[in-house]
């Protein structure tokens, strides 16, 4: 990988770290903010709702309509319009202002990640395509685990805004980088609308974005229960969670940079396959850990971590190089977003419904690891479909 294009897909994963952040820091946020806005937890709880949405619905559609001949601007200007919104966001005199903005920071986010995945991979020799990609989603992954605790500690002494500034400024610094950095990218295929959404009708990407959308159901549903699981009876009664969250996040960063050059040295799909299986071993194995000793519990959840970030380096990598001839690389990706946001919020509900009806907390993690099965054998059928 040359000097230029190195330092690129450095500053590319810069502003994915901030992004990181932005995607996690206001859940942390919300006591501070209901204060300063005089609104409930449950309402302030909606900003990361109004972010999640724009970011997994809204971005792909922005990607969709983006030219293809302004990759390098639909970049920068994605960058820019998440930098401003979170200094607007800073800056709002009202809860609804607040909200619309946390909305526009989702949809500039989901299409800085997706176009900067693909400007990564077109700037990058494809032996080493993986690994770049992986330094992007690394870069992310630490956003959420370093980012996000160090940017609640400085809202904390200075005020909820003073997160939003952190990350404007974080972004700032990448944007202005690539701006002076990112070389020219080369022009896709200039197609119309309807031939970018043919991507919907192709058997393969589909299988792709399932086992994406069934990873994400299984592993970041299963995150959001993490803690009733672990507090419970049957796990131990664990009464804080704070240790248990750093292993699964370090987990993640590790497991995201780690990913990179297996992936650019054997085949992708049967990597996601391997993967998956881990996945599955490591959510089944947390009842039966936190049943020995509530300690135990970290060896799988550290698994769980790295192999579930993991896992979008090779799905990333395989749209890319499937659909880039095709022209709709970008907005495979940015499908590819969609579904983790989209698998995020199903398994969140459908654990809500699992606790509801008082059934077993170890449920939550056998369901998982069920879903986590359904989507290997998903993947199965692509490996063995792909050698005949």
């Amino acid at each position: 990988m040359a000097d230029q294009s190195r330092l690129s897909v450095y500053l590319i994963a810069l502003g994915a770290f901030a992004l990181g952040m932005a995607s996690y820091v206001t859940a942390g946020l919300i006591p501070l903010i209901g204060d300063a806005f005089s609104v409930s937890a449950a309402k302030a709880a909606q900003l990361v709702t109004a972010f999640t949405l724009a970011y997994g619905l809204g971005s792909p559609i922005v990607v969709a309509l983006l030219p293809g001949h302004h990759q390098r601007l639909g970049l920068l200007v994605a960058l820019a319009v998440f930098i401003v919104a979170n200094i607007a966001s800073a800056l709002a005199t009202s809860f609804l202002s607040l909200a619309i903005w946390r909305a526009i920071a989702g949809v500039g986010a989901g299409v800085y990640l997706a176009m900067g995945i693909a400007a990564a991979a077109a700037i990058t020799p494809e032996a080493q395509r993986g690994k770049a990609i992986a330094i992007i989603m690394g870069g992310m992954a630490s956003g959420t685990v370093l980012g996000v605790p160090i940017s609640l500690l400085l809202a904390e002494r200075l005020g909820w805004a003073s997160a939003m500034w952190l990350i404007a400024v974080l972004g700032f610094i990448a944007c202005a980088g690539l701006h002076l950095k990112l070389p020219a990218l080369a022009a896709t295929p200039a197609l119309a609308l309807a031939r970018k959404l043919a991507i919907l009708k192709s058997p393969h990407a589909m299988a792709i974005l399932t086992v994406s959308l069934l990873a994400a159901i299984a592993s970041l549903g299963m995150y959001t229960f993490i803690a009733p699981f672990m507090a419970a009876t049957e796990s131990g009664a664990v009464e804080s969670i704070t240790g248990y969250l750093w292993v699964w996040g370090i987990g993640g960063v590790v497991g995201s940079f780690l990913i990179g050059p297996l992936v650019d040295k054997f085949n992708g799909p049967v990597i996601t396959l391997a993967i998956m299986l881990l996945l599955f071993i490591a959510l089944i194995a947390l009842p039966f850990s936190a049943s020995v000793h509530p300690l135990l519990t970290l060896l799988p959840i550290a698994l769980w971590g790295a192999v579930g970030w993991a896992l979008q380096v090779p799905q990333n990598n395989e749209l890319v190089r499937t659909r880039q001839a095709h022209g709709d690389g970008n907005l495979a990706v940015a499908l590819n977003e969609s579904a983790l946001y989209l698998g995020s919020a199903i398994g969140a509900a459908s654990g809500g419904i699992l606790l509801a009806y008082h059934l077993p907390v170890s449920t939550l993690a056998v369901g998982a690891g069920a879903i986590v099965a359904l989507g290997a054998f998903v993947q199965l059928a692509l490996v063995v479909k792909a050698q005949h």
